[in-house]
């Protein structure tokens, strides 16, 4: 258990989520959790005009679908967009697209959005909001792209990148949480459990 949150805050915590980075973050702060993913993908079906609105829409789906099979069970779950130009950056398909990915973000400024749920749906628990961080990459050359690709450290990330590994010398500046980038705004989560308890 977190010593920093009620014990009814992690009650029977769960992790809808396939993320390592997501695990290793809920480890590292010592939670006591089950990972139990949505079986939905709702990263390629929720929809919304503005790609700001859907991490939090797809992490309220992940949420529900996994609740609705624990309904005991507080249930946390998370999605991450990469915006440039107001465009998302997926996940790349493949090495192609990741090149074309960070050669778009060389130089330039983008946002990193992660939207949070938490929901229980035995006593009706259902909160959510979102973080969003600007991310700066360092001017990149030709040979800087096809060498951080060949890592392959990217190839299930959106925008292509890891803040935490070797995507971490793509990067010049962060303003705004850390965490967001890597995957789960860590002081949003533990804003959203401070009010389940």
């Amino acid at each position: 258990m977190n010593p920093l949150l009620s014990e009814a805050s992690q009650r029977n915590l769960v992790l809808a989520s396939r993320s390592p980075r997501r695990l290793d973050l809920l480890k590292g702060m010592k939670f006591d959790f089950k990972v139990i993913p949505a079986k939905e993908d709702t990263e390629r079906t929720v929809r919304h005009d503005d790609p700001r609105q859907l991490p939090e829409l797809a992490a309220r789906l992940k949420c529900k679908e996994v609740s609705r099979r624990h309904p005991q069970s507080l249930v946390v779950a998370a999605d991450t967009v990469v915006i440039l130009d107001g465009a998302i950056l997926n996940k790349p398909r493949d090495d192609e697209e990741a090149r074309r990915f960070l050669s778009a973000l060389s130089g330039r400024t983008h946002e990193v959005v992660t939207g949070v749920a938490v929901q229980r749906r035995s006593d009706d628990v259902d909160l959510s909001a979102s973080e969003t961080t600007k991310v700066t990459f360092r001017d990149l050359t030709a040979d800087d792209v096809a060498s951080y690709v060949a890592t392959g450290e990217g190839r299930d990330k959106a925008g292509s990148y890891a803040a935490q590994g070797l995507g971490a010398s793509l990067i010049r500046s962060i303003d705004g949480c850390f965490y967001n980038v890597v995957g789960l705004p860590v002081a949003l989560l533990f804003e959203l459990l401070r009010k389940v308890g």
